[in-house]
């Protein structure tokens, strides 16, 4: 069955609830803002989590990705806060 693996972490991981979670494949046009918005719907924690887009970043199949990169045929997709380093 083909699906997507989503990666949790930090507060992000914190407000959802679970490290990660697999779902079904989106469409391949699908654009990564549209899977969280899709995530962020389903409310409790993915909307506290997911609901403010501007507040994440993305990577998928490990490379960071901006927000409106198609998911295509992906298998992963992380989101995570803001990195900054010292």
């Amino acid at each position: 069955m083909a699906g997507l693996t989503i990666l949790y972490f930090a507060w992000v991981r914190e407000a959802v609830g679970v490290d990660e979670e697999r779902i079904d494949a989106p469409a391949p046009d699908a654009s990564i803002a549209q899977v969280i918005a899709t995530l962020a719907a389903r409310g409790g924690g993915h909307a506290e989590g997911l609901g403010d887009p501007a507040r994440l970043r993305a990577a998928l199949d490990h490379r960071f990705a901006a927000m409106d990169t198609v998911i295509g045929a992906a298998r992963e997709l992380a989101i995570f806060p803001p990195v900054t380093g010292g």
